[in-house]
Formats: structure tokens, sequence, C-alpha cells
């Protein structure tokens, strides 16, 4: 099975959500550069040495820009090939979306080839293979 690993809601205030979560429910929030698309990091639990949650089933989360009204938030799952699993969720009805270029995963330096993709149901749903897995 393919684990979901991270959250990630659309924020259109970034400063507003991250003090928002972290007054709220304690979350370290860390705001990153535009290499990575501004996206604020959430940190909601305790982290061991190789930056994975201590506690099983624990995951993190983030906030990306919010570019259209009533944007829902979506799930990241954890793949361990993500050429294949792309090809899996087109063989099950899915589309992938793709990332900076439309159909391809991007790198996200020290974590790892994402890609987005849409279910049967017009959900959009994040694919990650983690950095150590290629």
């Amino acid at each position: 099975m393919n684990p979901v690993v991270h959250f990630e809601m659309p924020a259109a205030d970034k400063q507003r959500v991250a003090d928002f979560y972290s007054k709220a429910f304690g979350w370290k929030m860390q705001q990153m550069g535009p290499e990575l698309g501004n996206y604020v990091l959430a940190t909601t639990c305790e982290m061991d040495d190789k930056n994975v949650p201590k506690q099983p089933g624990m995951i993190n989360g983030g906030f990306f820009e919010k570019t259209k009204p009533n944007e829902p938030p979506h799930v990241v799952l954890s793949v361990d090939n993500i050429q294949a699993s792309m090809k899996q969720v087109e063989a099950a009805g899915g589309k992938v979306i793709g990332g900076q270029k439309p159909g391809e995963p991007d790198n996200i330096p020290g974590v790892g080839l994402y890609v987005s993709f849409v279910d049967t149901e017009g959900n959009t749903v994040g694919m990650l293979q983690p950095t150590g897995q290629m």
C-alpha cells in the first residue's frame, strides 16, 4: 500500500495562516523561498533525526498559494516508483496533471519527485517518491 504522508491546503495569506496554526495548534511553521514556490511547511508532530515523525501514523503538511476560490485541500501519497505509479493512475482512470511541466514530476531538492493527479472523482492528489528511492 502507498500511505498518506503529507497534507496540503491552500492559503491566500501565508503569514496569517502561519500565525493561525501556530497559535491554535502549536504547529511549527516555516516559510520556504521562491525556489519552493513560497510554500509554508507545517510541522505538526515530533520528528526523529531522519526527519520522520516519531509516532507512527503522524503526518506533516504545508500550505500552497491559493489560486482559485474554494480550492480544496489535498493529500500526498508516498510511492516507491513515481513513473510506474503515474502509469497505474492513468490505467485506473485518473489523469496525471504533472508539476511544472504537464505530465512530468518535479524534483523537490532534499524531498523527492512529486507529481499531482486527478482521481476519478475529481479530487487532486499528490504522489511523492521520496529522495533515496530514486
